[in-house]
């Protein structure tokens, strides 16, 4: 796509709304998606946190012990086990939710917020504190591995709203007001079999055309087991297309890097790929986004 087109494509997209795509979820919304809960099976969309350096988590969480370590504990009277833990909330590894706040383009922040308001004590608008109440609606999965009957899209490759339209088809679910939209590319199960690479430059994801849908749509929340953006972007002049489509021109908030391989089975199992899902992030008041464990509850 090149730089006129992108151009266009933003212009089409934008929404100026307070609080962003989440006005989509209305309380009767929130009320007709717990009707989606029939079995009462939960399901962690999150990847489990890493420790440990590798090619795609340079600088990974930290985790440590600081009382009542091995040796040091008393054979008499009370004691308590306490631990430190710190991580970056943006990667390519940890499953995270990105505030409206992440993305400055062109100067700016979603609804043409000046992006001054990003200071050393943190973001004062847009920050991750307008999902302090959670997200919760219905989540609707569409599986593309599936639907081109393989088991992962490889880095580089891009969903397009066409396909979006034919795996709701092929799956016989269909992508509402409100919905909580995942996509799954693979990127998890392609790490658990072949190994974590350099994501940040290769990955898989949505053609910034497939905005389109999600506008069409009025989907509240975009989530994927990648970072949603493909690598190498193929947006002239724009890295990221997505974010910037997303979350500065549209103001839906981005799940980044969580993984769908336990859901999958249930939803082939249930016969359905509709399910109540719970986003508690942290009560970060100024913070870019947060940590998550989403949980699926089918």
């Amino acid at each position: 796509m090149d730089a006129a087109a992108f151009r266009a494509l933003y212009r089409r997209l934008r929404r100026d709304r307070p609080g962003g795509a989440l006005t989509e979820l209305t309380p009767e919304r929130v009320a007709a998606a717990a009707r989606e809960v029939r079995s009462g099976l939960r399901i962690s969309l999150a990847a489990p946190v890493e420790t440990a350096p590798g090619p795609d988590n340079p600088d990974p969480a930290q985790h440590r012990m600081t009382g009542a370590l091995a040796g040091e504990v008393p054979d008499e009277g009370l004691d308590f086990a306490r631990d430190r833990f710190a991580m970056n909330i943006h990667g390519d590894a940890d499953s995270h939710l990105d505030a409206l706040c992440h993305v400055v383009y062109d100067g700016t922040l979603y609804g043409g917020t000046d992006a001054a308001a990003l200071t050393p004590a943190g973001a004062e608008a847009l920050s991750v504190d307008l999902a302090r109440d959670g997200i919760v609606g219905r989540g609707v999965l569409l599986d593309i591995p599936r639907l081109r009957r393989v088991p992962w899209l490889e880095p580089g490759e891009q969903v397009g709203a066409e396909e979006l339209a034919a795996a709701e088809a092929a799956q016989q679910v269909r992508v509402g007001p409100g919905d909580l939209l995942f996509v799954r590319v693979g990127h998890r199960r392609r790490r658990a079999e072949v190994g974590p690479w350099e994501s940040a430059t290769a990955r898989a994801g949505l053609h910034p055309g497939a905005l389109e849908f999600l506008a069409e749509r009025r989907v509240a929340v975009l989530g994927s087991d990648g970072n949603n953006d493909t690598a190498p972007a193929r947006t002239e002049g724009v890295d990221f297309p997505v974010h910037v489509l997303a979350v500065h021109a549209m103001g839906v908030h981005l799940l980044d890097y969580l993984q769908f391989e336990e859901l999958v089975p249930l939803c082939v199992r249930e016969r359905r790929w509709s399910f109540l899902c719970v986003v508690a992030p942290l009560r970060l008041p100024r913070a870019t986004g947060s940590p998550v464990n989403p949980i699926a509850v089918l």
